[in-house]
């Protein structure tokens, strides 16, 4: 159960669309927040977007985070001893 206040303006176009409809109050509540949840749901998230793309032009090398130092002082070793 769940108690929600509304302005007096929708609250009153509920209560004409509950009589032209012939359908409970209750029931355009919940099909207006059935719809909303749907809508919500159907949202494209910022991943879905792009997930194709991830790792899709990745090095192959996947400890480069954990070893990128060690990578980077090898490199510049190179270039010292060149």
């Amino acid at each position: 159960m769940i108690s929600v206040r509304l302005s007096k303006e929708l609250e009153e176009k509920i209560n004409l669309l509950s009589q032209q409809e012939d359908i409970t109050k209750s029931d355009i509540v919940k099909e207006a927040l059935e719809m909303y949840m749907e809508k919500q749901e159907q949202q494209t998230k910022p991943y879905d977007l792009g997930e194709e793309f991830f790792g899709k032009y990745g090095s192959g090398q996947g400890d480069l985070s954990t070893t990128y130092k060690t990578k980077v002082r090898e490199k510049i070793n190179e270039k010292m001893s060149d």
